[in-house]
């Protein structure tokens, strides 16, 4: 068992610690749901930012770099923009793989919309653990080749629909993906966002998946054994 202390703040970002490394994705810390937006990162390894929305901590993500000398890990488009602002970047793009700080990344493809470059999802291996964060997405085809390339510890899945999956086709990403454990997001932030746990929870169960599911509130953190 190996232990993964994840942060929500709500929407899409995350903060997950495992054995000393820290790393953030989509830090949109100024949400709606977040109870603390003045989060103050001491220590960062790396960040990923899935694409350029607004809701999805581009310009939080070059101000904790700017702080910490984390670089900031992006579709290539999008990286250049915020190497512009002072960030230290990695720009990459989907399909491709590489190694940050000692952290292994694999830039997989999500099917939604970006003002530059092209949205993406991450996998991310650290000590032991493999984490996916899906970003926003739809329901794709290689889904399920990304779930059998790498055995997920925690998926990170938007619910919320309207923008994004909601609960019954999360439901089956989740069997494509066959997480450990999969942890809802994307969600609740703004009312046309009406997926919610609850709802996800059902799907799950209803289609027989066999995974666990972790419901965090907005602020708070928590250990997951995987």
């Amino acid at each position: 068992m190996v232990k993964v202390k994840v942060t929500w703040y709500g929407h899409a970002a995350f903060k997950v610690e495992v054995g000393g490394k820290v790393i953030l994705f989509d830090p949109w810390f100024g949400n709606p749901k977040n109870p603390n937006p003045n989060v103050k990162i001491d220590k960062c390894d790396a960040i990923f930012v899935t694409h350029d929305h607004g809701d999805h901590g581009f310009e939080e993500a070059i101000k904790v770099s700017k702080e910490t000398g984390a670089p900031v890990v992006m579709i290539y488009d999008i990286a250049q923009l915020a190497e512009e602002k002072g960030a230290k970047t990695v720009g990459m793009n989907i399909g491709g793989s590489t190694e940050v700080n000692g952290i292994k990344v694999f830039m997989t493809e999500a099917t939604h919309s970006s003002q530059h470059g092209a949205p993406c999802g991450f996998i991310v291996e650290v000590n032991g653990v493999t984490l996916y964060h899906a970003g926003d997405t739809g329901l794709y085809g290689t889904m399920g080749l990304i779930g059998d390339l790498f055995n997920i510890d925690v998926a990170f899945l938007p619910i919320g629909d309207h923008f994004t999956l909601g609960p019954r086709v999360a439901a089956v990403a989740t069997k494509l993906l066959h997480p450990k454990v999969v942890v809802p997001m994307h969600y609740g932030t703004f009312p046309i966002l009406t997926g919610t746990p609850d709802k996800f929870k059902e799907e799950i169960k209803k289609q027989n998946i066999g995974v666990h599911v972790e419901v965090f509130e907005p602020g708070e953190t928590r250990e997951l054994d995987v």
